[in-house]
């Protein structure tokens, strides 16, 4: 089976796609109409070295697989990909597809804060089926950054070009971030449903002797049992309840460690052990942070 396609530079991406050359080798953007790849040709599985944003609309039938998911791309969507992460494309000839690829090297903002920043934003990890979905007055702020950026790209450049690009970037990335954050708030039964199912999960998890037997359940399990990626579960539960998977899995612990020092003569290493650490001061100390008493203070205000 033939491995990934590797495409190191954006000059190389827009050979493969029958584009111009770009006007800055560090980045580009250009329109789905613009691409002309040959009926024949099938991009199967790519991967970049540069940062991917893009927008899509109409797009005649295909599918598109990002890590293990497929999305189709009846309506628009903005998607987000990071450097080195494995895209397949399957049966897109990209006939009548709208929208804009954005494609930029982390050399280009070397040296701006942007080059730390830009790991923080979760939406580059998320999987395709956890696309952005923009209203209309959200897309139109995204194509006016996107304007400004084809603007100061095919400008000639000065001393101002660089800054000013990137400055557009971090807009770019703050609002689509704002417009995460009110997904997760509109689409209440979806998240509804998502942390019904998550309670279920963790409560299986606890009810069967799993923590004895594979430890503490991780925010990777929880999120393949949910079918997500674990950022976006991530992302998704801060905004909806404040506390991340993380926090959310640390608290069904205190709540079953409650349980147990309340109603049990277990000892306090026998109750971690039960609970999946694999040392009691990992216990005790989780304990004391999130409830301000040792485990045996809080046994003792039962007695």
């Amino acid at each position: 089976m033939k491995g990934p396609e590797k495409v190191s530079s954006i000059s190389t991406l827009h050979q493969f796609l029958g584009l111009k050359k770009p006007s800055n080798p560090l980045i580009s953007v250009f329109n789905f109409d613009e691409v002309k790849l040959a009926p024949e040709t099938i991009l199967s599985t790519v991967i970049t070295d540069f940062y991917v944003i893009a927008l899509k609309k109409d797009c005649a039938g295909g599918k598109f697989k990002y890590g293990q998911q497929y999305y189709d791309f009846d309506e628009g969507i903005m998607y987000f990909i990071a450097p080195h992460q494995v895209l397949q494309f399957e049966d897109i000839l990209l006939n009548g597809v709208r929208g804009f690829v954005l494609v930029v090297h982390p050399d280009f903002f070397q040296g701006y804060p942007l080059a730390s920043i830009v790991k923080d934003y979760g939406f580059f990890s998320y999987a395709a089926n956890e696309a952005l979905h923009l209203s209309e007055k959200e897309e139109k702020s995204v194509l006016d950054i996107i304007a400004n950026v084809e603007q100061e790209i095919e400008i000639n450049m000065d001393s101002f070009t660089q800054d000013l690009l990137v400055s557009n970037l971090e807009l770019l990335l703050k609002y689509c971030d704002r417009f995460y954050n009110r997904q997760f708030l509109t689409r209440k039964k979806v998240n509804n449903d998502l942390l019904s199912k998550l309670e279920r999960v963790l409560d299986d998890y606890f009810r069967n002797d799993k923590l004895i037997i594979n430890g503490i359940p991780s925010v990777h399990f929880v999120a393949h049992e949910l079918n997500l990626s674990a950022n976006y579960l991530s992302d998704m539960l801060r905004v909806q309840t404040g506390q991340t998977t993380q926090q959310h899995i640390q608290n069904r612990l205190i709540e079953k460690a409650k349980e147990l020092l309340s109603t049990t003569e277990m000892s306090v290493s026998e109750i971690a052990y039960q609970l999946g650490f694999e040392h009691p001061q990992s216990f005790h100390r989780l304990f004391k942070n999130r409830t301000s008493f040792s485990p045996l203070e809080f046994r003792a205000s039962f007695n």
